[in-house]
């Protein structure tokens, strides 16, 4: 185990213009660690109610996550309920429970504090900077945040930035913090502040990573042809990211490359089903070939 992860697990009810599904297995830490595990072995560090099924931790164990990190208590697991339009990018939240998450403080055993590899999902920045400050010596952390975080703790928001090695936004969320139309100009913006790379997620559209020394790339989306459920594609993208260059254990320009190449890949099976499903079912061969696919759609 070479990669902690921290963030929610939840359930969600989630309706599409075709279909709706109650209380499936989500939250961006259980996404996240189910795409990294395809390349390493995750530790997560989470909470959960009584109500979070002993078969969805027990399947998590299965694909070798560690979840020695989570802590069950009294109470009722986070829950979300939302409602996607038809294009599937848009989306209403209709329901929003913290239960046990309202007071999640994410203590790290001690037999995470020394892992070099950090994903810090989306939660609130205060709690970011709690991990930060436990972990000893990170070789490369990642962050997510939202634009709630943005909006009303901005400071706290631009210290976990300082603090990691690689920030991942989607296209609004970067033009919201830097007041900047232009994504690659706005990613510079935020390098400025600390982080060695910035990642700018823009769904269907894919991905592009900005780094030093003018380094850019950037990687289309998986063209799926049947979008079930959008829900965690980013968090499955972040969490393929790092656990694919956790398990190289070593950071340059190529393994960054691949790295956002699996990323997309491995969130191309996630939205193809409710919830986990499908993500967690996706193995190595059918990964690498729509990998193969990819390279046949950009290569000119």
């Amino acid at each position: 185990m070479s990669l902690i992860i921290v963030g929610s697990m939840a359930y969600d009810t989630i309706a599409t213009p075709f279909e709706r599904r109650e209380r499936v297995l989500g939250g961006a830490c259980t996404y996240a660690s189910l795409a990294a595990c395809k390349f390493s072995k995750p530790g997560i560090v989470g909470v959960i109610g009584d109500d979070f099924q002993e078969k969805h931790l027990k399947m998590l164990e299965n694909r070798g996550v560690d979840i020695t990190g989570v802590k069950r208590e009294k109470g009722k697991s986070f829950f979300w309920e939302g409602v996607y339009h038809l294009d599937m990018n848009t989306r209403d939240t209709i329901t929003t429970e913290l239960n046990v998450f309202e007071k999640f403080d994410p203590v790290l055993p001690d037999s995470y504090k020394d892992k070099p590899y950090l994903f810090l999902a989306n939660i609130d920045p205060a709690l970011q900077l709690k991990v930060l400050k436990q972990m000893k010596e990170v070789k490369f952390s990642v962050c997510d945040t939202m634009n709630l975080w943005i909006d009303i703790k901005r400071a706290e928001v631009t210290e976990v930035f300082s603090k990691v090695t690689c920030v991942v936004l989607n296209d609004s969320e970067i033009r919201q913090f830097t007041k900047t139309a232009n994504l690659i100009l706005a990613a510079r913006e935020i390098r400025k502040l600390g982080p060695k790379y910035v990642i700018i997620k823009k769904g269907e559209h894919g991905a592009s990573i900005v780094g030093p020394e003018g380094m850019y790339f950037s990687i289309p989306s998986y063209p799926v042809e049947d979008v079930i459920d959008p829900t965690g594609a980013g968090d499955s993208f972040a969490g393929a990211f790092i656990g694919y260059i956790a398990g190289q254990d070593k950071v340059d320009d190529t393994v960054l490359k691949k790295a956002m190449v699996y990323g997309n890949t491995v969130a191309s099976f996630t939205v193809e089903g409710f919830g986990t499903d499908r993500l967690a079912e996706a193995g190595m061969d059918k990964i690498e070939d729509r990998i193969k696919e990819l390279r046949k759609i950009t290569d000119f």
